[in-house]
């Protein structure tokens, strides 16, 4: 497709793609997590640095306004699509068509013209593809999650054919591809038949100015925590592997041990009372603790009131999470999801476990707590300090220039 001429400019007119979840939403929900999390550091960044970024997502209720400033140069834009009405990810498929004639109708009232497309999650590549063809610029496009993998796994709700044959009609379509992980990309080639030479490997990155180590004794006193603390953040669903970690906790003698689970929704409901069933059963319910989503503001208070954090899940697109608990100087306990097992040093920044059955999280957490040749908070911090945004905004105009919508 020849595309229009932009390739002149010295700063980025980018128009992102968000549909099913809003940058805003609370994390820890069902469908809030580190995607939102990238969508909204990334156009921060990027905006502060003279670029300018629109975020477009489905309206969800009256929640937000329309048009929120993020950040200098970086807007998030509600679209009303079909009646309106919040909906769910997995019936919001109907209703493109719809957010696409009104994203498109908005942009012509705010006179508004994009450079580049950078679609997140395949619903959003759905809407890119579509509006690509109209407003003929490129297309790039980042999953953060497959549905191959996921059904691969066998854990949770069965991916749709469509969901899957979408994501390999945008992955041999879209001009550029950004997988976070050599290992995603790999199954984009293999499982996809997707071809390598487009596909660019940027990691997830972390905000160091937020995620710092806070004194230990004060974030405890704050919070109303004491003991032998294990911390788990994130959604609460299956893949998580949290009923393995609540395992491990029976398998261990350490006095005064807590573990704090932060995250969930009204949709986690079932798996919480799965999760505090199994614990009771077994015997260490006054050890599990399920704390509501705090906002990220707080949470370098949780990860630094922490002796250890835990990641026991199946699968993971990254582990973000992880980075921010390193961030925090805390060592980090994780199945060798995402890109953790080449992220964590043993020894010095935590341990990778073969995998998250409770004997082998059992183990790393006796070492853990059983010897202190951690590295110290800064040596850990220090392990995640090439994981800035600005490293991540830097390898996305890198792409861009590929692209050549940017001098």
């Amino acid at each position: 497709m020849p595309y229009r001429n932009a390739g002149e400019s010295t700063q980025l007119k980018l128009a992102v793609l968000s549909v099913h979840s809003c940058p805003l939403g609370k994390l820890g929900g069902k469908d809030t997590g580190g995607m939102n999390v990238y969508v909204r550091e990334l156009a921060g960044v990027l905006g502060r640095q003279g670029h300018t970024v629109d975020i477009f997502t489905h309206r969800h209720e009256n929640q937000h306004p329309e048009i929120i400033e993020l950040a200098s140069n970086a807007r998030l834009i509600h679209i009303k699509s079909g009646n309106g009405e919040s909906v769910d990810k997995q019936t919001l498929y109907p209703y493109l068509a719809d957010f696409v004639c009104n994203l498109d109708n908005f942009r012509k009232a705010d006179g508004s013209s994009y450079d580049l497309i950078y679609s997140h999650y395949w619903l959003s590549g759905l809407v890119g593809k579509l509006l690509q063809s109209w407003w003929r610029v490129p297309h790039m496009t980042m999953f953060h999650t497959l549905g191959i993998v996921k059904n691969s796994l066998g854990i949770g709700e069965e991916e749709s054919d469509l969901r899957i044959e979408t994501e390999r009609l945008l992955l041999n379509s879209s001009d550029s591809i950004v997988a976070s992980t050599a290992r995603e990309r790999k199954i984009m080639c293999s499982e996809y038949g997707a071809c390598g030479e487009n596909i660019a490997i940027i990691p997830c990155g972390v905000n160091l100015e937020l995620f710092k180590p806070v004194d230990k004794t004060s974030a405890r006193k704050q919070l109303g925590i004491e003991g032998k603390v294990i911390l788990f953040v994130g959604r609460i669903e299956t893949i998580k592997g949290l009923d393995r970690l609540v395992e491990a906790i029976s398998l261990l003698n350490i006095p005064d041990l807590k573990l704090y689970i932060v995250g969930g929704d009204g949709y986690s409901r079932d798996e919480i009372n799965r999760l505090k069933a199994l614990a009771e059963k077994i015997g260490v319910d006054k050890k599990v603790n399920f704390l509501e989503p705090v906002p990220q503001e707080q949470l370098p208070d949780y990860y630094s009131a922490a002796d250890v954090f835990v990641l026991p899940s199946y699968h993971e697109s990254f582990g973000m999470v992880a980075l921010e608990a390193l961030a925090c100087g805390t060592p980090v306990i994780a199945t060798g999801v995402g890109d953790l097992d080449t992220i964590i040093q043993p020894g010095v920044s935590g341990y990778i476990v073969p995998d998250n059955s409770a004997e082998h999280l059992a183990g790393a957490l006796s070492l853990a707590f059983e010897r202190h040749g951690f590295g110290t908070r800064e040596v850990i911090r220090a392990t995640v300090s090439g994981f800035s945004w600005e490293r991540i905004a830097r390898e996305t105009l890198r792409e861009c220039r590929k692209l050549g919508v940017l001098k």
